[in-house]
Parts: C-alpha cells; structure tokens; sequence
C-alpha cells in the first residue's frame, strides 16, 4: 500500500513536471542535453569528493532524463534522431559521472579504485554497445539484469550514504561484476538466438 501510494506521487509529480515543460515548448532534446550538463556538474562533484552533494545532482539529472522523451511524446516530436541522440547523451552521462571517480580516486592515491572504476566504465559501455551490436543482427538482445536505470541507481546509493556506511566501494564492485556479466550474458545470447534460428539473423 506504501509502495503504491509513493508510485503514484512520483507519477502525480512526474507528470506536472511534464506538463510544465511542456508549455515552455523547449525541445525535448534541450532537455537532454540538460541532463548532461547536470550530470558533468555531478562528476566535478565526484572529483572534489562531495558525495553526498553529487548523489543529490545525479537525482535531479534523472530527472530529466525521465521527462524529455515523454516530453517529446505529449508534444508530438518524437523523431528517430531525438531517441538517437538521448543514447548518446546517456553514454556521455555515465562516462561524466566515471571520470568524477576516477579523479577522485587518482587524488587519493587509491590506485585499486581507479582500476575498479575503469573497469565500471568499461562494462557499462560495453552493454550498451553489445545490445546495439547484436540488435544489428537479431530483432532484440534485452538479456541481462544491469541495465542503465539500475546503474544509476546504485551510484546513487553509493554516493548519498559514503559518507555514513562508505558504500560507495561495495557499489563499485557490484557494478564491476554485474555489468560485465551481463555482457557476457548478451553474448551469449546472441549467439544461442543466432545458432537457433540462422534465417532471422540480420
């Protein structure tokens, strides 16, 4: 009943959010481009060791990230360039946030961290590169459990309790393994749907 009725605020404010923008008719891909320069504003943050304060920007880049494309919906400009360009915005997003890290990292001579971080960027990269790659030969490749929305919200997670229960490093290893397993998973996958049935191959 809780759950539900905290769904249903989110939707309530999400919405008017929407419509908000809505009747500025900004573009909804302006709002993506927000996103990202919030997000960049989040990696300075990393950077400087504000954790807290950058968990809080990478909530409110979310954001928009959420609205634009419903944006685009209710204003009838959705285009195939403006799902195009969200992707790469995202790319550029997560990539922003790795960077913060991996300087902060650098700054406090914890080598083992700017590895781990390295390899968190790489797989996040990597799965979104390997659904493209292989939805280029098959209809979907959706395999996997770490998608975006889940990274996010555990370096949200990481972020906005460090300072309390220094979470941020188990969330790194977490990141690490998963998005590199799920990875695996698509390749994998892709080469089981490919090996069943050839003919639907692109």
């Amino acid at each position: 009943m809780l759950t539900k009725g905290i769904g249903d605020g989110a939707t309530l404010i999400l919405n008017r959010v929407v419509r908000l923008f809505s009747l500025t008719r900004i573009h909804p891909n302006v709002l993506t481009a927000i996103g990202l320069v919030i997000n960049i504003i989040a990696a300075v943050l990393f950077a400087k060791g504000h954790f807290f304060a950058a968990g809080m920007v990478v909530i409110c880049a979310g954001l928009f990230d959420m609205v634009d494309g419903r944006v685009a919906r209710v204003t009838d400009t959705v285009t195939p360039f403006g799902a195009f360009f969200d992707s790469v915005m995202d790319r550029y997003s997560d990539i922003a946030i790795y960077i913060g890290l991996l300087v902060y990292y650098a700054r406090e001579s914890r080598f083992l961290y700017v590895v781990l971080v390295a390899l968190v960027m790489g797989g996040s990269v990597m799965v979104s590169y390997v659904r493209a790659r292989a939805e280029s030969l098959i209809s979907s490749c959706k395999a996997g459990f770490l998608e975006r929305p889940e990274r996010i919200v555990l370096i949200i997670i990481g972020s906005v309790f460090e300072n309390l229960w220094h979470t941020m490093a188990p969330v790194l290893w977490i990141l690490a393994v998963l998005s590199n397993i799920t990875v695996v998973h698509r390749i994998i996958y892709t080469w089981q749907v490919m090996q069943k049935n050839p003919a639907s191959s692109r």
